[in-house]
């Protein structure tokens, strides 16, 4: 694998890459079998860009799209886009702190499909923005053959994400996410059917959504909010408030009155 050094590092960057390549570097130690892996994967990398392009190559690339010429796609995009590494940055801080399956950067960086399929977004997103539609198409097709997550190039995520267990994540083209969001498996951003141009949810900041529900439609859902699990969503949520069933209600927070039901029942998260 070559050495990529594509952009400046901010020091978000800086910091996850120096506490990575200690994480990779001890289990290379612990773990022999690994070692040559974790070597060409991390510790002869000389930047998080590097190693985040050659990574997702070597795990997005087909017989007909090799590795190599992934890697010079994957490094144009970040060309064009100077915050895709530094939200993939932010993505690994926010998994760290919030998932309590995650015990080090290398784990989510190496193995959860949701960051990696995150990441494939973010350059399928930077390909579609600079009119590399068709490139951007073909991302969005290996990280739903992949990782079973779909999300359109033209969709727009922001930082600080976590897509937790990832499988069955929808995201449509119009939708939008925020910063520190929370997102667990099986959830649907999706349009109701209409034909307007802007038909797909906007989510805003430190959001929570629980496992399986649909936010369906042109729809704020407001700061703070949290969905609970299974819940299908028709209408605005507002800022701070808990939402629940089908279709949603609020069931906590100042939409209601009502303090905001503890998430352990409510969201139905496992881990």
């Amino acid at each position: 694998m070559a050495n990529i050094n594509l952009a400046s590092e901010t020091a978000a960057d800086q910091c996850v890459w120096s506490l990575m390549k200690q994480e990779a570097a001890a289990y290379a130690v612990k773990e022999t079998a690994l070692s040559s892996f974790l070597h060409a994967t991390i510790l002869d990398q000389t930047s998080l860009d590097g190693a985040m392009v050659n990574h997702l190559s070597e795990k997005l690339a087909t017989a007909d799209f090799s590795a190599l010429k992934l890697r010079q796609v994957l490094s144009e995009a970040i060309s064009t886009d100077s915050t895709l590494i530094d939200f993939a940055a932010k993505d690994l801080l926010a998994v760290k702190e919030r998932d309590p399956a995650c015990h080090s950067y290398l784990q989510c960086f190496l193995y959860f499909k949701g960051y990696m399929a995150i990441q494939t977004h973010r350059f399928a997103h930077a390909l579609y923005i600079s009119g590399r539609d068709l490139l951007a198409f073909h991302l969005q097709n290996r990280c739903s053959e992949l990782f079973s997550v779909d999300i359109n190039p033209a969709a727009v995520i922001g930082h600080g994400i976590m897509l937790d267990h990832a499988t069955g994540f929808v995201m449509g083209e119009t939708a939008r996410i925020g910063n520190d969001c929370s997102v667990l498996q099986g959830v649907t951003l999706g349009g109701t059917g209409k034909s307007d141009e802007d038909r797909h949810p906007k989510v805003g900041d430190r959001v929570l959504v629980g496992a399986n529900a649909s936010i369906l439609g042109n729809i704020r859902i407001g700061h703070g909010a949290k969905i609970a699990a299974g819940s299908v969503v028709l209408k605005p949520v507002e800022d701070n408030c808990t939402v629940a069933g089908v279709p949603a209600k609020p069931v906590g927070g100042p939409c209601c009155g009502n303090p905001a039901q503890t998430m352990d029942q409510t969201l139905g998260e496992e881990k």
